[in-house]
């Protein structure tokens, strides 16, 4: 894959939030954090709550790896 969630991650760190809390205050089914964690490809919904929610834009939530 070739999108990277390391940026959500590292916001996560700085609201000192867990990935279970988020999940849960955003209604995030477990399989969608699954794949998050993979680095795999989820809808723009769950992008969309994200930055919603953090009031963010979307580079601050993923990021694109060149994968050469």
């Amino acid at each position: 894959m070739s999108f990277s969630y390391k940026p959500l991650w590292r916001l996560l760190l700085e609201e000192d939030q867990t990935k279970t809390q988020m999940r849960l205050e955003l209604g995030i089914s477990a399989a969608t954090l699954a794949k998050m964690g993979k680095n795999e490809y989820v809808s723009l919904e769950i992008i969309d709550k994200l930055c919603s929610h953090y009031k963010v834009q979307p580079n601050e939530i993923i990021e694109w790896k060149d994968e050469i």
